[in-house]
């Protein structure tokens, strides 16, 4: 089953502070990704591969062009067109977004933030918090860091918390912007290991890694934004 298909996307920006001047962000961006499949996105810096994620999530719009996507139900959606109301239903129960950085409100502890995701689908608090420090300990976050705010962590610790948010329970489908950027080799190793028990469990992603190693690791294909093609894994 093809589980999101992009048709002939293309995304221009205006920059009203410079009068209003077009820059194309990517244009004719063509791919499907199939059910339990990882696709990475390969690219130099600033090509749109974070962008086009966005347009997936609908932070972005996008200028023309479609994004089917099929839902667990097995109906179908154009991301591209639907509703706000359809997104923001699909970012609750079908679509989930790792990004670069750990967005949360301050005052709220790691433990707090990473159990809330398994608290919200119906488990409860005293479950939910056991799995929860299970995972952040196994992405080595110290015990006493646990009931404190994230936002005191390093660059590399709000990444490990931002991840295990998303992982502790996945959503269907699961975007990755750049997971590996702030972590070193032991920490990169323990997510692709996690991202690989999720492809084992049928979760489609589509993802973006700084390193050529990660990417070919976890990847079923590879998408060259430059050549608008699939390219060896």
């Amino acid at each position: 089953m093809v589980k999101i298909r992009i048709k002939n996307l293309s995304k221009e920006f205006t920059v009203y502070t410079r009068g209003g001047v077009k820059i194309q962000g990517y244009n004719n961006v063509d791919f499907e990704v199939k059910k339990g499949e990882f696709l990475s996105l390969y690219g130099h810096s600033g090509i749109g591969k974070s962008s086009l994620l966005k347009a997936i999530y609908r932070t972005y719009t996008t200028t023309s062009g479609d994004i089917i996507f099929t839902k667990e139900d097995g109906t179908t959606v154009n991301i591209a067109k639907c509703d706000e109301k359809d997104i923001i239903e699909l970012r609750k129960t079908e679509i989930g977004y790792v990004s670069q950085f750990l967005k949360v409100l301050p005052r709220i502890s790691a433990l707090e933030i990473v159990a809330a995701p398994l608290i919200e689908k119906g488990e409860s608090e005293k479950v939910a918090k056991i799995k929860a420090k299970e995972l952040l300990d196994f992405f080595g976050i110290k015990e006493e860091l646990f009931n404190v705010s994230p936002l005191t962590f390093s660059g590399g610790e709000q990444q490990r918390v931002n991840i295990a948010k998303e992982l502790i329970a996945p959503k269907p489908f699961l975007l990755l912007d750049e997971p590996t950027a702030s972590l070193d080799y032991a920490n990169t190793m323990k997510v692709i290991k996690q991202l690989q028990k999720l492809k084992e469990n049928n979760v489609t992603m589509i993802g973006i890694f700084h390193d050529q190693d990660d990417l070919k690791t976890i990847s079923d294909k590879i998408y060259d934004f430059a050549l608008k093609k699939y390219v060896e894994v």
